[in-house]
């Protein structure tokens, strides 16, 4: 996470802002310590906390992976150009057992972002997340278990689904094996 500088793009936004890490913290529903680690690159947020703190600071989540400020009408994002986010942790700090792909972080102003997921371990804590905006998600490979509000939809490979992200929700290995999943994000 690091090579993006994400959490330093945090801590510019927010001191230009003139807020403190308190501040981000009751406004987001996050912990200052959790907003800290962001910052200094120690933790990789989850996709729905980066969401939200780009909605706090009105910008679109794909300015945390922008490398240059130039707009482009089009991107092609090479396999091995993408921008990987490692260790993704929850509020609580424990390991979501998930990591995912930036598949497009040169365009600015897009209306969507599209992810490539990879869920490489089956998690005891079942802990859900929810966002403003609408969710597409393709089982690739793999077997999923799907956390949507108070049901638990199971996809295989070539299933997909499509929901609203204000819906608690949080996508989990069925068995523990590999599940990779396209992923596409509204705001």
């Amino acid at each position: 996470m690091t090579d993006y500088n994400i959490g330093a793009k945090i801590k510019k936004l927010r001191l230009a802002k003139k807020m403190t890490l308190q501040a981000v913290a009751r406004e987001t529903g996050f912990s200052p310590a959790l907003i800290s680690q962001i910052e200094n690159n120690n933790v990789s947020p989850p996709i729905a906390t980066l969401s939200k703190i780009a909605k706090f600071f009105d910008v679109k989540i794909g300015l945390f992976f922008n490398e240059d400020e130039e707009e482009c009408r089009y991107e092609v994002v090479r396999r091995g150009e993408r921008k990987v986010i490692p260790r993704v942790i929850s509020r609580a700090g424990t390991s979501q057992g998930y990591s995912y792909e930036s598949l497009s972080f040169r365009k600015q102003n897009k209306k969507m972002e599209p992810f490539l997921l990879t869920v490489t371990e089956k998690t005891t804590e079942e802990n859900t997340y929810s966002h403003d905006g609408e969710e597409f998600l393709f089982i690739m490979k793999g077997e999923a278990e799907l956390l949507l509000d108070d049901e638990r939809v199971t996809l295989g490979e070539g299933d997909c689904v499509y929901f609203d992200s204000s819906m608690k929700h949080r996508l989990l290995s069925r068995d523990g094996s590999e599940v990779q999943v396209l992923a596409v994000v509204t705001r």
